[in-house]
């Protein structure tokens, strides 16, 4: 699985087992979409198809319109004009929802996919390949190791290491407090000096420990 940020949100490449096809899903507000002709390519049906299992599925009230369906913009070019169209997309539930209702082979090994690889990926953020990193033969540990050293030194995550340490040890912690915020302050102005010899204010004076 790749992604690559791309217009809203991320894109998630897959590939079928087969090697026959490659799909981009989009991540936008924590699941991924598709619309009615991707499907029909992901399950090796027919727009046809997905469109009457579409409506299977709401009707039976196993899905929602509101929760799984949205309208997309796309603007593409024909001849000299640029053409806008709205789709539809259709997000996981629905995907797999319309999946078991195809009942191809396809539509098992995505389901496998999104429960095993997808799904972890959404509430992780990243997916590791254990076996592929056991091998002695795959020669990028070192670069996967030095982005997490990367990561792990980025100021966002530090603070967040702050935060949870001060709501950890104090019991009346509120991030909205003048306290919290002047502790938040300085911890910044100690990185700034750290870093670069200077306070967030631009002067070299001491900053006490």
């Amino acid at each position: 699985m790749e992604d690559e940020g791309k217009g809203e949100g991320e894109i998630i490449l897959y590939r079928t087992d087969d090697g026959a096809d490659e799909l981009q899903l989009r991540l936008v507000d924590g699941t991924v979409w598709l619309t009615q002709a991707e499907i029909a390519t992901l399950f090796e049906s027919s727009k046809q198809n997905v469109s009457h299992h579409v409506r299977e599925v709401l009707a039976d009230g196993e899905q929602t319109e509101a929760a799984t369906v949205k309208d997309y913009l796309t603007v593409q070019t024909e001849g000299r004009r640029q053409v806008r169209r709205t789709v539809k997309l259709y997000n996981l539930k629905m995907i797999l929802a319309i999946g078991y209702r195809v009942r191809s082979p396809r539509g098992a090994q995505f389901r496998r996919w999104a429960t095993e690889i997808l799904n972890e990926y959404l509430v992780k953020g990243f997916v590791m390949n254990d076996e592929r990193l056991k091998d002695p033969a795959w020669d990028y540990f070192d670069e996967l190791l030095e982005r997490i050293r990367d990561i792990r030194a980025s100021e966002k995550r530090f603070y967040q290491k702050v935060r949870d340490l001060f709501a950890l040890t104090s019991s009346d912690y509120d991030k909205a407090s003048d306290t919290a915020k002047t502790f938040f302050a300085t911890i910044q102005n100690k990185l700034v000096y750290a870093v670069t010899g200077m306070t967030a204010h631009g002067d070299r004076s001491e900053v006490a420990c």
